[in-house]
């Protein structure tokens, strides 16, 4: 069995109740001017986050607007939420301390940017939980590329097979899984059309995070 020294979790929809908040911000830009989207675009956009779900919307719908401008909605609608009412997932902090207490390493890469991030981040008293907490506007890249995560193991100082990454969206468990991490996924209501999909694919699946503590590691 593979040696697991660290932990790397998404933030949105696997540690904390967020996914309502991101899906009604981009849905408000893409609502404001009109656009005609597919049913699935959330899950397209999740692991692009705010960094890249811009671009990909004004390339793919044609939309007038800036990035940034769309990023500026965005952030107009979601910063109140996560600088106040956005709770931890159920089990989820329990069963950091648990891990953390048994010496693995604790680590966080999301699509969302430093201006949600880190402000639900203080608030719900992850500082002393995990060693770091990555935005992918720290990286060159998103987590729909595998590359990520392997320069997420380098700067963790460890090697892809000693990380156990854990996500509700497929699209980012498959590119982690294309770089040699275990991959777990994890349930939520935003992504629940994946649920079999990504039983099927990866390495395993909880539906609440204290699950994760039965699974040997």
């Amino acid at each position: 069995m593979k040696k697991i020294t660290h932990f790397l979790f998404d933030f949105d929809g696997t540690l904390i109740d967020s996914m309502e908040t991101f899906s009604r911000c981009v849905l408000t830009v893409l609502d404001k001017f009109g656009v005609k989207y597919p049913n699935d675009i959330i899950k397209t956009c999740t692991p692009l986050g705010a960094k890249d779900t811009p671009k990909y919307c004004i390339d793919t719908f044609g939309m007038s607007i800036t990035e940034d401008e769309f990023r500026d909605i965005m952030f107009e609608v979601a910063v109140p939420d996560y600088e106040n009412t956005i709770p931890a997932k159920e089990t989820v902090i329990e069963t950091m301390r648990a891990l953390k207490a048994k010496g693995y390493s604790l680590n966080i890469l999301t699509g969302s940017p430093h201006e949600t991030l880190d402000p639900a981040f203080l608030r719900l008293g992850f500082g002393e939980l995990f060693d770091k907490a990555w935005s992918v506007n720290d990286f060159t890249t998103n987590k729909t590329d595998p590359e990520i995560y392997l320069e997420a193991a380098r700067l963790l100082g460890t090697s892809p097979e000693h990380i156990v990454f854990l996500d509700d969206n497929i699209n980012a468990n498959r590119a982690a899984k294309a770089a040699g991490l275990t991959v777990i996924g994890v349930y939520d209501i935003s992504s629940e059309s994946s649920t079999e999909q990504m039983k099927a694919e990866l390495d395993g699946y909880v539906y609440k995070m204290c699950e994760l503590l039965d699974m040997g590691f």
